[in-house]
């Protein structure tokens, strides 16, 4: 696979971030930077600037004297974001249901709607797209540029965990309904609401994992 001269670090790490989210670098993994630059056929000047990057993001973390190796997310690091992440993505939610406009609200619900079909067929590939849609769409109407980068740096953060927390029994009617009672304090320009209901979808996203977890050892044993 051969990279595009332009922006070629930029490029660089865009195509390793969409191999460590799909799992082709896996998570502990060593990133052998001569097996890459055959692979890309680039020098090891632009895949040290990528490897920068990524590490400053989180994806990455080098070891001195070891080289560089894709992060691992573990129970400590979900337990310490997913409040994080509550709380921006709740004050997203606030900011939202004060500036939609009447023609957001009907974009919102198209994907309302969207989302309750792919629920009622157990569709989860399709709710997970609409879901993450919908979360896209608030950040948005937040208009808080600062709130949306920060949401989607400790995002990345979560996409290496490689989550399914709508597996974990009940979750996918619950998750549901948490997100309609976001969308009904929007609908009602209820700021303190729709905060309210988007920290306690989050919150639930994360008991819904522990759970997994939970289960995951318990079949181990």
């Amino acid at each position: 696979m051969r990279v595009v001269h332009n922006s070629l670090h930029e490029q660089v790490a865009d195509t390793l971030r969409q191999e460590i989210f799909n799992g082709t670098l896996a998570p502990g993994s060593f990133v052998d930077e001569a097996v890459l630059c055959v692979r890309l056929e680039i020098s090891r000047t632009p895949l040290r600037e990528a490897l920068k990057v990524l590490t400053a993001e989180g994806l990455v973390r080098h070891e001195p004297r070891r080289g560089c190796f894709v992060n691992e997310v573990t129970e400590q690091d979900l337990d310490e974001i997913f409040p994080v992440i509550a709380l921006l993505e709740g004050r997203c939610a606030h900011e939202a249901a004060v500036h939609a406009s009447d023609a957001d609200l009907v974009a919102l619900e198209t994907l309302h709607e969207r989302l309750q079909k792919a629920a009622r067929g157990k569709r989860i590939v399709d709710y997970y797209e609409t879901n993450f849609a919908i979360h896209e769409a608030i950040i948005t109407l937040a208009n808080n540029r600062w709130l949306a980068q920060v949401i989607g740096d400790l995002r990345k953060i979560l996409k290496l965990a490689r989550l399914q927390q709508l597996h974990a029994p009940g979750r996918l009617e619950q998750s549901l309904s948490e997100h309609m009672a976001v969308f009904a304090a929007l609908k009602a320009r209820d700021a303190d609401g729709a905060e309210a209901a988007m920290r306690t979808h989050l919150t639930r996203q994360r008991e819904a994992l522990r759970e997994l977890t939970r289960q995951h050892s318990r079949r181990l044993a």
